[in-house]
């Protein structure tokens, strides 16, 4: 899941050097955090949250066949 994250989220930024993201995995749940640089921010999340909404969405299509939940988590 962080390969994918990381991916998508490089393709949109302006600075994708900046792009860090961390997975942590519990038994259940796999949290992962997206940190890009403050400017790139608005193009993560999109306009009212469609990107980031997408983003989640392709991330849990990916996760459902290891059947844990996976939570994507933007940060700044």
């Amino acid at each position: 899941m962080k390969e994918l994250v990381e991916v998508i989220a490089k393709s949109l930024v302006d600075h994708p050097d900046e792009v860090v993201v961390t997975e942590t995995e519990t038994e259940k749940s796999i949290v992962v955090e997206l940190k890009v640089a403050s400017d790139d921010m608005g193009k993560v999340i999109g306009k009212q949250g469609r990107i980031a909404k997408a983003i989640r969405a392709v991330v849990k299509a990916a996760a459902s066949k290891d059947d844990k939940k996976v939570v994507v988590e933007i940060q700044q």
